[in-house]
């Protein structure tokens, strides 16, 4: 019988299929792609967005995409890219597809003008340019990526970037858009993602919800109804294609586009007449175009075409003819022949590289093969991946797949392929490539030293896991020397993000008791100082101190572990309210030419951050603000160059806002702070970071006298107690305690200055300026108790003395003027404005001329107090020094 044909015998269904029942989806993008280029006229400024799809697989979301891209082709630059299960591994592997277009259209020198400082950064994940020494942290990566596109859309006009099949999206993409996807309204940037309804899992899983909610309207593809399935068959077969014909495709597929699509030419190319005496072969045909049917097809081709579909199926995508030809056993001319058998029979499409035509196809491939089979051929393909010089990094999403098989060869590429991971901004990746690399299992002698690199890929992203694999590494032999020291002071390091400070330094105190005398042991001996005198609680402070400064004395800062004891040291010092000159003396020792020591550097892997951040803030404890400055200025700097742009940079910010807290720089403190949350709210919640930040942002409202502001910080980071094991600069119960002042919660303010203060003095710290409690607490009591606030306040000026800066003694005596009256106040507040106007500390003098002018009834001082308040953005005080102008009298 001959079949009459369609109307135009060259349409194809997937020609209109994408239009077919999504007119609600197709007005969206339109309406999306038109705000890329703003309203008429400039009426609007252009405005990016982000489109979500999700449906079954098979539903139509790939030729919606296209349709998508066609749509904004029109006006925009549109790229493309598709996730794959096969290389879901491999990260970057989708925003490198992404960007691919431009990239190989610049030079190397455009992309750096695009890059600045971050081309070493970006460059490496990107694959175009070689990874650098030091590692590269995922956020640096993140924010470099946001660079180069907007620099990109900038060049290119707006941009589209599609991306299908996002469930098998690696995740470091993943993550780049889902950061971007929070900045797309500022960008002329489109994004269009597609995924598949329930098929992801994890952090992809996580990462796809958080997509969906930033689109705000995640659209959710339903399969075609009955009506749109007659037309797609009317259409591919022609108008005679009766109603139950029609009803039967529908049946079988279940509206499904893809198994439309393809059933329908199936029908074509067997010449089926499309009527009814024929609905029953529909399910025959159906079943030939995936699973079993499919490979029965393909066995139909011959045993070689088979080999080469089942080695391009391992490959996955981008799929490499040699690589597919090696894989089969074959030559370069048979594979091509193979390649065009597929092309024909509508199972691969493309040339070199190759792919198949739907994810479905691959799918019905790759589990054809049976599993040993099919871990034979992943082996086969990390080989010739290997012996082509792609890399290990290339064969390690095929050794990943590979049966353990006490192989000491795989081991080590996968620890090569790791070290590379963690170069390029991948951890993630790393941490997979050398959990596997454990089950193989490593021999003896290298077993600890993949347990330390894999604890080293998990301790910014994971303290807790980092924890058990660096003891399970130190529990084993394997660690000697610099090696072990270093595992025990990333494990400490780690034990302390977890919140476990006290861990951490009975675990540095353990092995040092362990190591012969030498280097090793004393570096190990200046770590436990450090954790010791960080921890928020310690047993006998007194002699920890005494012992710290005996190890301390006489030492010169001749290398790294001296000038570590030299900072701990100061640090110390300044904490107990020593001689504040001497305390500088001390913190000059540590540096080289005034500058940090090499090898103690901000990002410094050996030593940590933690030295230059103690260094500084002991400067700007003891009034030495411009040393703090050009120390925290320089953190800033080397985070931002190193990529560091998470929990580090987060740091930085935090120290340099509350450097300008104690400048008076209110606002800008303020800005600073904020940034520092915004920050780390990017790594995780319930942080040490977290607590820093969020104290010094409540210690600078309150001076902004912005209390309820303040609360909201102190509600949102739960800002009580308890406490983190860590010390809190500022300390944390102080400014507790000042908080439920400014509220007007005396009593719960009292007990808690009164138990800030006995756990401070118990350790022997009494600087008054770190933690002004004893200031706080005398005026709380003085109405009730003013004996003991005038004990209080003795203790305060007497501690300020001993300590010797300007800022200190100022402050003491704007507590001893509050208790007094007439002219021993005004005496008191005269000397309290000498002291704070030589000071660097703006705000507080700013606070004492206001005091002053109303004690002594001076208009003029009242006003240049006035004038200070401003300048700090201190709006309490403001208010407070307009109203005393207004209300007191009226004196020159």
């Amino acid at each position: 019988m001959i079949v009459p044909q369609p109307e135009n015998p060259n349409t194809e269904p997937n020609a209109v299929a994408p239009l077919l029942e999504r007119d609600v989806e197709l007005r969206h993008a339109r309406t999306a792609v038109d705000a890329l280029r703003g309203g008429p006229g400039g009426t609007a400024p252009p405005k990016g967005g982000l489109l979500v799809y999700s449906g079954e697989a098979g539903i139509g979301k790939t030729a919606l995409l296209a349709e998508i891209g066609r749509l904004a082709a029109e006006r925009s630059t549109v790229w493309s890219a598709r996730g794959g299960e096969i290389v879901a591994s491999v990260p970057f592997h989708v925003v490198r597809q992404l960007l691919q277009p431009a990239l190989s259209g610049l030079r190397s020198v455009q992309v750096e003008d695009l890059l600045g400082d971050r081309f070493g950064i970006v460059g490496p994940a990107l694959g175009i340019a070689l990874p650098t020494a030091s590692p590269t942290l995922p956020e640096g990566v993140r924010d470099g990526l946001d660079v180069l596109v907007d620099g990109l859309a900038e060049e290119n006009g707006p941009l589209v970037l599609i991306v299908d099949d996002a469930h098998w999206c690696d995740v470091e993409t993943l993550d780049w858009l889902v950061s971007y996807a929070e900045r797309l309204a500022e960008q002329p940037v489109l994004i269009v993602v597609a995924y598949r309804t329930d098929e992801a899992t994890g952090e992809t899983a996580e990462h796809l919800r958080a997509l969906d909610s930033a689109s705000g309207e995640p659209n959710r593809l339903s399969a075609f109804t009955p009506d749109a399935t007659a037309r797609l068959a009317r259409t591919a077969l022609g108008a005679h294609a009766d109603d139950p014909f029609c009803r039967e495709v529908w049946a079988v597929t279940g509206g499904n586009a893809f198994g439309t699509v393809e059933l329908l030419l199936k029908v074509r190319n067997d010449a089926l007449d499309p009527v009814e005496e024929h609905a029953a072969e529909l399910r025959a045909l159906s079943a030939s175009t995936r699973g079993t049917g499919l490979m029965a097809r393909l066995e139909e081709l011959g045993p070689t075409t088979l080999k080469f579909a089942r080695g391009a199926a391992i490959l996955g995508t981008e799929i490499s003819l040699d690589l597919a030809a090696k894989l089969a056993n074959i030559g370069r001319a048979e594979a091509e022949a193979c390649a065009q058998r597929l092309r024909d029979a509508r199972i691969l499409t493309g040339t070199d590289p190759l792919d198949f035509v739907h994810p479905l196809v691959l799918d019905s491939v790759y589990e054809s093969i049976t599993p040993a089979t099919r871990t034979a051929l992943h082996g086969r393909a990390a080989w010739a991946i290997t012996q082509s010089g792609l890399g290990e990094v290339a064969a390690s999403r095929h050794l990943l797949e590979v049966i353990p098989d006490d192989d000491p060869e795989l081991v080590e590429q996968l620890r090569k392929a790791a070290a590379e991971h963690i170069a390029v901004g991948a951890p993630g990746a790393a941490r997979r490539c050398l959990e596997r690399a454990l089950a193989e299992p490593p021999l003896p002698e290298v077993h600890a030293k993949v347990l330390y690199e894999l604890g080293c890929a998990t301790l910014l992203t994971s303290p807790a896991e980092t924890v058990g694999h660096l003891r399970a590494a130190l529990d084993i032999p394997g660690l000697e020397g610099d090696d072990r020291v270093d595992a025990v002071f990333r494990l400490s390091q780690a034990l302390t993000h977890n919140n476990e400070t006290g861990e951490a330094a009975k675990v540095v105190a353990e092995e040092a008791a362990r190591t012969p005398d030498g280097p090793d042991r004393l570096r190990l001996t200046a770590v436990h100082f450090l954790w010791e005198g960080v921890q928020a609680v310690e047993e006998d402070g007194n002699a920890r101190s005494r012992r710290l400064a005996d190890a301390a004395e006489g030492l010169r800062g001749r290398d790294n572990t001296e000038q570590a004891l030299l900072i701990l040291r100061a640090f110390d010092g300044m904490a107990r309210g020593e001689s504040a000159e001497e305390i500088v003396e001390i913190c000059d020792r540590a540096l080289v030419n005034g500058r940090l020591a090499p090898g103690m550097g901000w990002t410094n892997t050996a030593w940590g951050f933690e030295p230059p951040a103690l260094l500084g803030l002991t400067y700007a404890f003891a009034d030495r603000l411009d040393r703090a400055e050009s120390l925290f200025s320089q953190a800033l700097r080397s985070f931002e160059e190193a990529g560091w742009s998470g929990g580090h940079l987060a740091f930085a910010h935090a120290l340099n806002g509350y450097l300008l807290r104690r400048r008076g720089q209110l606002a800008d403190a303020e800005r600073s702070l904020r940034e520092s949350l915004r920050l780390s709210a990017r790594v995780g919640d319930g942080l040490p970071m977290h607590w820093d930040a969020a104290c010094m942002l409540i210690d600078t409202l309150l001076a902004r006298g912005q209390v309820d502001k303040a609360q909201e910080v102190a509600d949102r980071y739960g800002f009580a107690p308890p406490y983190p094991s860590a010390i809190v600069i500022p300390d944390a119960p102080t400014v507790r305690g000042r908080l439920l002042l400014a509220q007007g919660r005396r009593k719960e303010a009292v007990a808690e200055l009164e138990a800030a203060g006995e756990a401070l003095k118990r350790r022997g710290r009494h600087n008054v300026v770190m933690a002004p409690w004893a200031v706080e607490l005398a005026r709380a009591v003085a109405d009730e108790e003013p004996e003991r606030a005038a004990a209080l306040a003795a203790y305060a000026r007497d501690r300020a003395e001993r300590f010797g800066t300007d800022t200190a003694i100022g402050e003491s005596l704007r507590c001893e003027a509050a208790l007094a009256d007439g002219g021993r106040a005004v005496e008191l507040l005269s000397r309290a404005v000498a002291y704070l106007e030589a000071s660097p500390c703006t705000y507080e003098h700013a606070l004492a001329r206001v005091e002053y002018g109303i004690a002594a009834r001076s208009a003029s001082e009242l006003r240049h107090g006035l004038d200070l308040a401003k300048a700090c953005s201190a709006d309490g005080l403001v208010e407070q020094a307009e109203r005393a102008l207004r209300n007191g009298p009226r004196l020159p």
